[in-house]
């Protein structure tokens, strides 16, 4: 297996094998594994000792930031404070002038005392307790040896667990899964504890010991886990449950948050009593000696573990789960579901989970439920697109204010306040805000600041000219002093104005005046600018007019509108402007008869068209509303690179403003019009584009409708991504 090792961020240390319950559901000693029985009760000081000098060796040789252990057994607390105190100081010592170090304990809870407590609040051991929820539901498996009852015991352990002094030690409870109990009754039980977290586990089972279904259902577990999630749901989950913030992650485009589903890579050794090293603990319910390695702590680094083919087996992601879940659209959620229980004595782990069932239909389940509220409305709705772009816009500026930090100097100062106090007053902010250029420039900005470029607060000093351009198309009464460059006063969205005079930088007044502006240059009388017109100083940026649309800025000067990756044209002629408002009406026309609602769509969003040199526009560093284009021979190819453009522009801006897919699935898909597979991102890209062109090449629309039925496999679409790929089905005409 190749690919550089994935170092262990997570240690589980067995501090004492043996246990004082007796859980009939219990992997380390109900299981196949049964090598508990050959290991010494407790660790001892030289293991201790090995294993914080491993850990701190492995954490410095990979530079991890932080390492966390958790205390385990068996039942850890058996094995007394002074033992557990020796663990504490031990790897405090060693990891403390290497990395961050996060100790964690989880118990049954029986011997629970203060004096464990104070002991654990000194080292700041936090706490995760085993409860499988009411009495009746706990004393179904977590009984003691006779039979006893083990629930008030706990109960006692999680109060004093829940007080002041020790409330900050409290991690959280671990339930098991027996789908017998009844689900509100068991979630209900553990809210009342008041948990910072819940962990619902599935009971470890194999394709040769599968788990318990009393009623024959294949999907009881997602049932069951259904209902609890309807209730944590309808409650306004107010308590974390990583099993469900794990899946609505994934199906968001996020990371797994769990273990036991997902495709991240597994990052977590375990440390026996006796010092031996071993793979994940589950892996106890496959077979005797399932987990080991052969390594220990006293001859041998974590890294000889984290090469071992059988850690490397659960680091593979996608190709590491069997052919039928590659083949899942789920699988990014799933992950296969825990590696533990895909084993079977005729295939090994090459299957899909013995759990399966239940895991698509929950995962299916919760996207069911969470999509109308998690799928952004920008996918469906233009309008929403622009307005979040434009939100994206502010938050955009809001990120240049706070990385100048003060070094603006007043002139951002002045505009800064200019801005806060021009906010409402008018929709003329948003059409500025809006302008796609605006984006362009603030993310210019925002790069050098940060990569620290000595012109960076000078760049972010254009900030007054989009005010001005706001008051004037507002036709607010309220002065902005713009500073100007090289003789010329550049106003955005409107366009730009010769200055007279020896100065060729400074500052100019701008005020709106009925059907233009004044400038006032060094305390000169003012100068009236008709905005509308274009003279011998004054260039305006045209507006070109089609039947069916509003009138579309042609801009040819704002300094910003090169960020479409190939060269742009300087200042058009009047003949040529003139020539592109003649081919754009016409090409309108055919856009309206052959596409109508995508014609309706593109006249309520682009704003802006900016002539290139040739070629077409590879870059997206524009607001949503830009398009750039050279100029075709005829009309009848205008119309379809205008979609082509606006289908383009469409999806990109929609990635910035959610996401459609998970950006760490980079598997390859057929595509239909290549030979060589892409990645789920092209193939969308590609489906989107031939759908909205199928109107003018009506050959496209097979290869659109193939690309759709090999996204709608693709485990990497989120729900969006999901929500997106029906609305193209309807597009390419299925209902």
């Amino acid at each position: 297996m190749t690919g550089p090792l994935v170092p262990f961020r997570e240690i589980v240390l067995k501090v004492h094998s043996r246990c004082d319950l007796a859980c009939d559901h219990c992997y380390i000693y109900e299981h196949a594994d049964q090598s508990w029985r050959t290991r010494p009760k407790a660790i001892s000081d030289e293991a201790i000792s090995w294993t914080a000098l491993r850990l701190a060796e492995h954490a410095k040789s990979h530079a991890l930031p932080s390492v966390s252990v958790i205390l385990h057994g068996g039942e850890p607390l058996l094995a007394g404070p002074a033992r557990l105190r020796r663990v504490c100081e031990e790897l405090t010592r060693a990891l403390d002038p290497v990395a961050g170090l996060d100790l964690r304990i989880h118990t049954n809870g029986l011997q629970l005392s203060r004096s464990y407590l104070d002991l654990f609040s000194e080292f700041n051991v936090r706490v995760g307790i085993s409860l499988d929820g009411d009495k009746a539901a706990n004393d179904r498996h977590r009984r003691f040896a006779d039979g006893r009852t083990s629930h008030p015991r706990v109960l006692r352990a999680v109060d004093l667990l829940r007080q002041d002094r020790y409330r900050h030690l409290y991690l959280g409870l671990l339930c098991t899964i027996d789908v017998a109990n009844d689900p509100i009754a068991v979630y209900d039980a553990l809210t009342e504890l008041e948990p910072p977290r819940i962990d619902f586990l599935l009971p470890h089972s194999t394709w040769d010991d599968p788990p318990a279904r009393p009623d024959g259902s294949p999907t009881a577990y997602a049932d069951w886990i259904l209902a609890i999630f309807d209730r944590w749901n309808q409650q306004g989950r107010n308590v974390p449950v990583r099993l469900f913030e794990s899946v609505l992650s994934t199906l968001s485009g996020g990371p797994s948050l769990t273990e036991s589903l997902g495709l991240a890579p597994t990052d977590l050794v375990v440390v026996e009593t006796d010092g031996t090293l071993e793979q994940v603990d589950s892996l106890k319910s496959a077979y005797e000696g399932a987990a080991a390695t052969g390594f220990d702590v006293f001859t041998h680094p974590f890294d000889a573990v984290a090469a071992h083919p059988g850690v490397r087996a659960r680091q593979l992601g996608l190709a590491g789960v069997s052919a039928t879940c590659r083949q899942c659209p789920v699988v990014r959620s799933c992950g296969g579901g825990l590696y533990t229980h895909r084993y079977s004595s005729r295939n090994d782990f090459d299957n899909t989970s013995v759990y399966c069932t239940d895991l698509e239909a929950l995962i299916r389940g919760i996207e069911q439920r969470t999509a109308a509220s998690t799928v952004s409305l920008a996918v469906t709705d233009p309008g929403v697109l622009m307005a979040e772009h434009q939100d994206l816009t502010r938050m955009l500026l809001a990120d240049v204010h706070a990385e100048l930090d003060g070094r603006g100097g007043e002139a951002w100062d002045e505009a800064w306040e200019l801005a806060s106090a021009l906010e409402g007053r008018s929709d003329a902010l948003d059409a500025v805000y809006g302008h796609p250029y605006t984006y362009t420039w603030l993310q210019y900005c925002l790069a050098a600041l940060r990569d620290g470029l000595p012109e960076a607060p000078a760049l972010a000093l254009r900030l007054p000219a989009y005010l001005a351009a706001a008051v004037v198309r507002g036709g607010l009464d309220v002065p902005v002093r713009v500073p100007y460059e090289s003789g010329t006063l550049r106003l955005p969205t409107l366009g730009e104005l010769r200055l007279d005079g020896p100065d060729r930088r400074g500052k100019a007044e701008v005020r709106p005046a009925g059907d233009g502006l004044l400038v006032r240059v060094d305390g000169r009388e003012p100068r009236h600018v008709d905005t509308t017109e274009e003279s011998a100083d004054w260039r305006p940026v045209r507006t070109l007019a089609a039947e069916g649309r509003p009138e579309l800025r042609l801009d040819d000067i704002d300094p910003y509108r090169d960020c479409f990756g190939v060269p742009v044209r300087e200042r058009l002629g009047s003949r040529e402007a003139a020539l592109w408002g003649e081919r754009l009406a016409e090409a309108w026309a055919l856009l309206r008869r052959a596409a109508p609602e995508q014609a309706t769509d593109a006249a309520d969003c682009l704003t802006t068209l900016t002539p290139l040199a040739a070629g077409e526009s590879t870059a997206r560093l524009h607001g949503f509303g830009a398009l750039g284009i050279a100029l075709p021979a005829t009309p009848g190819e205008l119309a379809p690179a205008l979609l082509r453009g606006f289908r383009r522009a469409r999806l990109h801006a929609l990635l910035d403003v959610t996401d459609l897919y998970a950006q760490d699935g980079w598997w390859r898909h057929p595509a239909p019009w290549q030979d060589e597979p892409v990645v789920v991102s092209e193939l969308l890209a590609g489906a989107y584009e031939r759908v909205g062109l199928a109107a003018f090449e009506p050959d496209l629309a097979e290869e659109a409708k193939r690309a759709l039925e090999t996204l709608g496999r693709a485990a990497e679409l989120t729900v969006g991504g999901q929500r997106l790929l029906d609305e193209l089905w309807k597009e390419a005409g299925r209902g």
